[in-house]
């Protein structure tokens, strides 16, 4: 089995989810549901990369967002001593 890539596991589970993962272990070393389970689990339970800060704003939906506003140079102030 070694050489086919495949790698013995051993986990602990609560005894009521003993048959649920010895059905996902056989669905994923069925050749027939083996791509449908991975999918499905990857789907649900793959961790996913953070995206940085550019690929955040790249990602966002801008339509109809204005980013511009008016230039405010601020108050005049007078520095003379007096």
């Amino acid at each position: 089995m070694k050489g086919k890539g495949f790698l013995r596991l051993k986990v602990q589970v609560r005894k009521d989810d003993a048959p649920l993962v010895r059905s996902i272990v056989s669905a994923l070393a069925d050749p027939e549901h083996e791509a449908e389970t991975r999918a499905l689990l990857r789907e649900h339970f793959a961790v996913r990369p953070t995206l940085g800060l550019k690929a955040l704003l790249a990602a966002a939906p801008l339509e109809d967002i204005h980013l511009t506003r008016p230039r405010d140079l601020g108050r005049d102030i007078d520095l003379r001593v007096t």
